[in-house]
């Protein structure tokens, strides 16, 4: 029985039948937690933009089709960065770098999930199916390469990163209007800080993969840190703008302003004492902002 055992596992994984790998480490590979941000985030601006009642079976098809792309991109990112991931503690138990998942069989799985995404999105419309393979041109072809070239790579991912609710509200209204890039300008400018807390606290395992973040070319953080006050004071004027371009109202702008408030104030502790607690902070600060932020939008509306 060894023995057979013993040539099953190979042939499995050496054919590319997804069949053969746990159902699990596939799911992981699309990387769950950061696409129910994915989710929110399109979800959210699907709603924000949809003039009166909400089509429901048209709003899901468009924020599923949105959360495949992103997991498609994901998995195709893992698959590219598998031999860097099994050099850092956080990500060397990964599917891939852990050989749980061959690299055949992510590369079919990363493609059908995009495709699938892409032509659920077709049934939205052109603009929405444009913006989302927009999203994995700009990961794959360009953040994801340039990371171990650039610490300007952190800027460049946070376009894809900001695409979603674009995305959402492309599929909604058919058009890129202002109200729509004012939620790609809330979230590309909130993901700058978050990224620099991250940075700072995993600097190490960056370091050993060879990964250029900020925190590793210059080890006093004082750049990171720079730039995440830089980023959240610019975060507190763009999360206002929803009302003044009247997507919002006036009970989101006050939450706003609070939780606008209260993210510079986390970065600025951060900037002028970089420490890990600060990071700390400031890294769960960002997580709790962004939700209670589309919370607040939402309500607003209805």
């Amino acid at each position: 029985m060894k023995e057979v055992q013993a040539d099953v596992a190979p042939l499995s994984v050496q054919s590319g039948q997804l069949s053969g790998t746990s159902f699990l480490d596939l799911f992981a590979l699309t990387k769950p937690r950061l696409n129910l941000l994915v989710v929110a985030t399109s979800a959210a601006g699907y709603y924000m933009g949809a003039a009166g009642t909400v089509a429901v079976l048209p709003m899901f098809r468009a924020v599923v089709g949105t959360a495949l792309v992103a997991a498609g991109a994901a998995t195709l990112n893992q698959l590219y960065e598998r031999d860097t991931d099994a050099l850092m503690g956080r990500t060397r138990l990964r599917p891939l770098p852990g050989g749980r998942v061959s690299p055949h069989d992510a590369l079919i799985f990363g493609a059908i999930l995009a495709a699938s995404g892409l032509l659920a999105l077709a049934f939205a419309n052109v603009l929405a199916t444009v913006l989302a393979l927009t999203t994995l041109v700009v990961y794959l072809g360009i953040y994801t390469p340039m990371k171990r070239r650039s610490p300007g790579a952190t800027l460049v991912g946070a376009v894809p990163g900001a695409l979603p609710p674009l995305i959402g509200w492309a599929a909604s209204t058919g058009s890129a209007s202002f109200g729509g890039w004012t939620l790609f300008a809330i979230v590309f400018l909130w993901q700058i800080p978050h990224f620099m807390a991250i940075a700072w606290m995993f600097r190490e395992d960056y370091r050993k993969a060879g990964f250029p973040m900020l925190p590793v070319v210059e080890p006093s953080g004082a750049r990171a840190g720079r730039q995440a006050l830089m980023y959240s004071a610019a975060l507190l004027p763009a999360s206002l703008l929803p009302t003044a371009t009247g997507v919002s109202g006036w009970g989101y702008f006050w939450a706003a302003l609070v939780l606008g408030v209260a993210m510079v104030v986390l970065a600025a502790r951060f900037s002028s004492r970089r420490t890990d607690t600060s990071a700390r902070a400031l890294f769960y600060g960002s997580i709790t902002y962004l939700p209670l932020i589309w919370i607040a939008m939402i309500l607003d509306l209805s």
